[in-house]
């Protein structure tokens, strides 16, 4: 974090090839050109910052959102290199936001470890907007260059002024394009809160600060000094802990200069929350460091069991799934070359990371449970009684396994399927009772919708084990109808279905409904909603009728609309549930493709979706009014 000697000059940039289509294809680059993408270009350039700050250069980061929705990033850094680079020919700063592939990653020293898109990222984001300014602060004097119009230089770098004495760093003026982001150009406040707090967590010590300016101003700093252990404790904040002391266990392995960081703790839930990162980035598919977290997360546990008779030696070793049983768990490793599966580095492949993450962690675990005997006690005794309840649930899972996806035989009693065998096209509607279950197995079109009703409020998964979970019957009835397994064992190829449309009342008992749904898929079908196939249907709330014009509202203001479009002498109907409808009103309002309203279900941020579920279905009563009471002016739940 603080080697000083490590030079960084022009030399130090390396250009590997030119900038080249990343306007006709912003997707390759930043996943999407939605709300998404909009908000990744703001992670590349703070992203450039935090390296500054990890090769122990930086302190301090300000990023700033105005009225306007131009982001400003600055932090107190080095600056960038000004000098005129060998290999272009134009200052190495115009070589940052032109080249693709130029950046201080790729050699020379700069950086040891980095984030963001390996050297693409600020020109990256130079391309995919309106215009961007860059200030530099090095050497007594302060640099400016603008941009304009995808990247076209429009003021070279010069001279502005001189610097204050001892003041350093670089600033990042931007304006997205709005002819690139169709969806708008406007950031949200949330979406950048979060982040700015989790790369807080991941870098202890080091200062963000986040001003927004839009609406009702905002500004926060984040700072962790205690890094993992407070994010641990953030995570944790609403359940009920096993031990109050943070495992925490931090390692370098000079041969491979890589730096493994671990924080844990167990709570009395019967999920686990378990994130790895490389180099700052979320890597959602896990990879070589989370098998070797596991790996050695189940020797050492299993050897302290044995050694200290919680297991005799006839009994078989606790497996992976008892021993993550209510842990929340942060994993975070800097690489000097990390090496990603895919383009969204979701998943670390590095081979030499699993041994360096297991003995690092063995090594540490192995010292904590011999520490703290009364916490190894509570650790080990939740493991165990989870493993009892794993081999409970083994017969009631077979219960929901299929020989074949297209057995008819096999499937759910009460779901009327559809003819086609084209998971592709097909879709599955779960309707809230019987009576919407009717209407809607008449009114769908049964080529490629298939139905399945439900009775009641299927189990809260929050708070039960596996056995209980495989023993309910709906939930056996969904598990067997979708057919692709459930937990570990989900094989996405042999899913019957590519829509899941959750289809409940529009009203509270709707909503509840719909949520526990999403909690149970959340938690055992995680990958459906990862892969866009679970959406929640829209049914309207009123029928206005006059004469023979009808419309349908689907809200109070919609409603309004429609009141005034029809004057006076009209009907209207309020739909308490959806088994007021008939089947040709629910086909033309919430089946037929043509003119239903479906909401995709994602999960923006997986740790954020956990809490809210947590705190939504879980014991602690506390926690979740609060949150009712903050989040009661939304109109959906993004989760």
């Amino acid at each position: 974090m603080t080697n000083k000697e490590t030079h960084y000059t022009a030399e130090d940039i390396q250009v590997l090839e030119g900038l080249e289509a990343v306007r006709v294809r912003p997707g390759m680059y930043i996943g999407s050109t939605s709300s998404r993408g909009l908000h990744h270009l703001v992670w590349e350039i703070v992203d450039n910052s935090i390296d500054e700050a990890l090769a122990g250069y930086a302190t301090t980061i300000d990023v700033t959102v105005d009225e306007n929705d131009v982001v400003t990033v600055r932090d107190d850094g080095r600056g960038m290199p000004v000098g005129i680079h060998e290999k272009t020919g134009v200052s190495t700063v115009e070589t940052i936001f032109t080249v693709l592939h130029a950046g201080g990653k790729f050699g020379g020293g700069a950086y040891k470890v980095s984030g963001g898109l390996h050297g693409v990222g600020a020109s990256v984001v130079n391309a995919l907007s309106e215009w961007l300014e860059v200030k530099v602060i090095s050497g007594g004097k302060i640099y400016f260059m603008r941009f304009e119009n995808g990247g076209h230089v429009k003021e070279s770098l010069h001279v502005i002024g001189d610097a204050k004495e001892g003041e350093s760093g670089s600033e990042v003026r931007f304006k997205a394009d709005p002819t690139i982001f169709l969806e708008g150009t406007e950031y949200d406040y949330q979406t950048l809160f979060e982040r700015f707090r989790q790369i807080a967590f991941l870098n202890k010590g080091i200062k963000i600060n986040y001003y927004y300016l839009k609406g009702e101003k905002k500004e926060h700093t984040f700072c962790y000094t205690g890094g993992l252990k407070e994010y641990v404790a953030y995570l944790n904040r609403n359940k009920n802990v096993l031990h109050d002391e943070i495992i925490y266990i931090e390692g370098f392995d000079q041969e491979t200069n890589i730096t493994v960081e671990i924080a844990m703790q167990y709570n009395d839930s019967y999920a686990p929350s378990i994130y790895s990162f490389c180099n700052n980035i979320n890597t959602v598919e896990g990879g070589t460091h989370e098998e070797g977290f596991r790996a050695a997360m189940n020797r050492i546990i299993n050897k302290y069991a044995r050694d200290n008779n919680f297991i005799k030696k006839d009994e078989e070793s606790l497996q992976s799934d008892d021993i993550k049983e209510g842990l929340t768990a942060i994993i975070s490793i800097k690489h000097p070359n990390p090496q990603y599966e895919g383009q969204t580095k979701g998943k670390l492949g590095n081979a030499e990371v699993k041994k360096v993450v297991s003995d690092i962690l063995a090594q540490g675990l192995e010292r904590f449970l011999l520490e703290h005997p009364s916490d190894a006690k509570e650790i080990i005794e939740k493991t165990i009684t989870a493993s009892k309840a794993r081999v409970a649930a083994r017969k009631a899972r077979e219960l929901t396994r299929r020989k074949n996806a297209l057995e008819v035989s096999s499937l759910p009693g009460k779901l009327a399927d559809c003819s086609s065998k084209d998971a592709s096209i097909s879709e599955i509607y779960i309707v809230e009772g019987n009576s919407a279950g009717g209407s809607a197995k008449q009114g769908r079109d049964s080529t490629f919708q298939a139905i399945l009703p439900l009775r009641g409020k299927i189990l809260n998964v929050e708070k039960a084990r596996l056995h209980r979970i495989f023993d309910n019957a709906e939930i056996r009835s969904m598990i067997t109808a979708f057919g692709c397994g459930v937990g570990d064992e989900i094989d996405l190829s042999k899913l019957r279905y590519h829509k899941i449309v959750i289809m409940t009342d529009a009203d509270v008992d709707g909503a509840h409904i719909a949520t526990l749904m999403l909690t149970f898929l959340y938690r055992y079908l995680k990958p459906l909603i990862e892969g866009g196939y679970v959406y929640l249907a829209m049914p309207p709330l009123f029928k206005i009728q006059k004469g023979n014009a009808i419309r349908y509202a689907y809200s109070d203001e919609e409603c309004e609309e429609y009141k005034r479009e029809f004057v006076n002498n009209y009907k209207i109907q309020r739909y308490k549930g959806l088994g007021e409808m008939n089947p040709e009103q629910l086909w033309e309002t919430t089946l037929d493709p043509k003119y239903r309203t479906l909401k995709q279900v994602t999960i923006e941020d997986a740790m954020d979706a956990d809490n809210a579920f947590s705190i939504l279905m879980g014991d602690e009563v506390e926690p979740r009014r609060n949150f009712i009471v903050e989040n009661a002016h939304y109109a959906t739940l993004d989760i």
